[in-house]
This record gives C-alpha cells, structure tokens and sequence, in this order.
C-alpha cells in the first residue's frame, strides 16, 4: 500500500505508467474485447489486469497520468456498431471521470470497432478492466509534466 496511490493500480500497471512516454496509447479495456491476443502485439507484449469497471479504472489511471494536449485524438472510445454517434452508460461515465480529472469537460472522439483494434496493437499497453457492459474501451495518449517553475 502506498499514500496517495489508488490501491487498485497494481505494481505492474504502476510500472507501465511510469515506463510511458509522451504520446504512448495506453488502452482500457472491457471483459469482451481480446485483450490477451491484442496486447501480444503491443510494446509490453502482455496484458495487464485491473478487476473493477471501466470508469473507477478510468479515474485511477487519471489521477497519476497526464493526457496529451497537443493531439486532437487522446481520448478515444469503441464506437457501437453502425451507432457511431451513441453512447452507452459506460461511455458517459468514462467521460465524466475524464472530465472530472482535467478539472474540464475534455473530447473523446470515436473510433470504429476494427480501427479501435488496431489502435490498440500500436499502443504501449493493453489494461483489461472487469467490465462486464459493452463498448468500455478507451485509449488514452499520454501527455507530459512540465518542470517546475
């Protein structure tokens, strides 16, 4: 156990979070999507596991990791199929956890399902989270930490 550090971010996710760089993809991802075939083509090679929903891994991740403010695309999300403009439940609270950590409403774009998967083979990491709904898959593209001033 560590201060300050949600206990459900492991030592292996820590690791990889502190292993990332500015513009690394990290993915979060639901019980459904194949997470083990797919991390085996990331720059870990291996998935990682949180066992809880999307938005407390979401918030967790958030609260230690900066998002890219210099792309338009660092928060994405699954887009349901031939629904690109729904968002489920998941999504929104998803959304309100990224909001909630920016301290601003931020702009998740949506990704069709295929291009979501290969989106996912480019990135650092894959996280699968214990989320049993639908479409709770997100990319987040890490930003930087200015130096003090």
């Amino acid at each position: 156990m560590l201060k300050g550090i949600n206990p459900i971010l492991n030592a292996d996710v820590l690791q990889a979070l502190r292993a990332m760089g500015h513009g690394d993809d990290l993915v979060i991802v639901d019980m459904n999507f194949p997470a083990d075939s797919v991390a085996s083509e990331t720059v870990l090679g291996t998935v990682l596991r949180i066992d809880a929903p999307s938005d407390e891994v979401a918030a967790a991740i958030l609260s230690l990791y900066p998002l890219d403010g210099f792309v338009d695309d660092t928060v994405a999300r699954m887009e349901v199929v031939d629904e690109p403009d729904t968002l489920l439940p998941v999504q929104i609270e998803v959304q309100t956890a990224i909001d909630e950590s920016q301290g601003k409403s931020w702009p998740m774009i949506s990704i069709e399902r295929f291009a979501f998967y290969e989106r996912a083979k480019e990135a650092y990491c894959v996280i699968q989270t214990g989320e049993r709904r639908f479409y709770g898959c997100f990319a987040f593209r890490k930003g930087v930490i200015a130096p003090d001033e």
